[in-house]
């Protein structure tokens, strides 16, 4: 079922994405005037991505290009395609500054060990998917890996420490792992990196009896940060782990950066239900479809002649 993990993870990355951008930015009661009491619902048709798939997109060409090499090799493939993507007309769906100015210093031969910045922000957490996917049988690599697509754009130990938990999530849901079980794992494989990003994974424990789900996610954070935005995404696939589409809804209808929110909720709740756990209509929406198809397809071949 290789294949079909691929497709769902991709799939869910870039679902969450296209149903959190139409509100980014938004208050929530403006949400609610627009799509009603619950918010946003279903992605719009067609289902517009950006830069979080996007980003996503260039992970996963690294690891079919290189998967089967070191770190280095991998960073140097990614180095690659984030400075394609960032060169290409595509590239215009608002991406973030530390992600930008990170890829322009790439751009200017800079080692991505030292491009880049000292900040926080969700924008490595977003593209980090394929990585849990990719590496879901050798933690250790996972770990490595994750740390250093995190670390060549996004230098804050909060930051790094969330791209572990954001890809350790997905081979988690893959793994089978029941979700009470997140909380403690996550704690546990980053207990070593950053406390920060610990007290954002434990406040989910104090809000997961909360029935009004919309202030428990609030409570939680607004999504900006890479510690907030994996801790809303883990809270809204705990909370309802069974259902693709109720979890991605429940991540995305916040003030916050609901489409980054969206994009990991998406990618942890697909790895948790599988394919068939996602909308079919939602996933003929996509913007680019056949693109992200072939994509997961040569994902799930490279990782098959990597792992076997």
């Amino acid at each position: 079922m290789t294949e079909a993990d691929a497709k769902a993870i991709i799939y869910g990355v870039a679902i969450g994405d296209a149903l959190g951008w139409p509100i980014e930015l938004m208050k929530m009661d403006k949400i609610q005037i627009i799509y009603g009491e619950r918010g946003i619902q279903e992605p719009p048709d067609p289902a517009r991505i950006s830069d979080e798939t996007q980003t996503t997109e260039a992970v996963i060409k690294a690891l079919i290009d290189a998967g089967d090499e070191d770190v280095d090799g991998i960073m140097k493939a990614l180095t690659h395609h984030l400075i394609e993507w960032s060169q290409s007309p595509e590239n215009n769906r608002a991406p973030g500054h530390t992600l930008t100015e990170a890829v322009r210093t790439m751009e200017a031969g800079i080692s991505w060990r030292e491009s880049g910045l000292p900040q926080k922000g969700n924008g490595s957490v977003v593209r980090i998917a394929p990585v849990g996917y990719f590496f879901q049988h050798d933690l250790e690599k996972l770990k490595q890996v994750s740390i250093a697509v995190g670390l060549a754009t996004h230098t804050h130990p909060t930051a790094v420490a969330a791209c572990v938990a954001a890809a350790y999530l997905v081979k988690l849901g893959l793994d089978e792992v029941p979700v009470d079980q997140f909380t403690d794992r996550i704690l546990a494989i980053t207990r070593d990196m950053d406390e920060e990003f610990g007290g954002a994974v434990r406040k989910i424990g104090h809000v997961m009896g909360w029935t009004d789900e919309m202030a428990a996610l609030n409570y939680i954070g607004a999504g900006w940060m890479a510690d907030e935005a994996v801790a809303m995404a883990m809270y809204s696939v705990m909370k309802h782990p069974d259902n693709f589409a109720r979890a991605v809804s429940r991540s995305v209808n916040t003030a916050g950066d609901s489409d980054s929110v969206g994009a990991v909720a998406g990618a942890v709740s697909a790895a948790v239900t599988g394919l068939e756990g996602i909308p079919p209509e939602w996933i003929n929406r996509l913007e680019n479809f056949d693109r992200l198809t072939e994509l997961a397809e040569k994902l799930a071949k490279k990782r098959l002649e990597v792992f076997g």
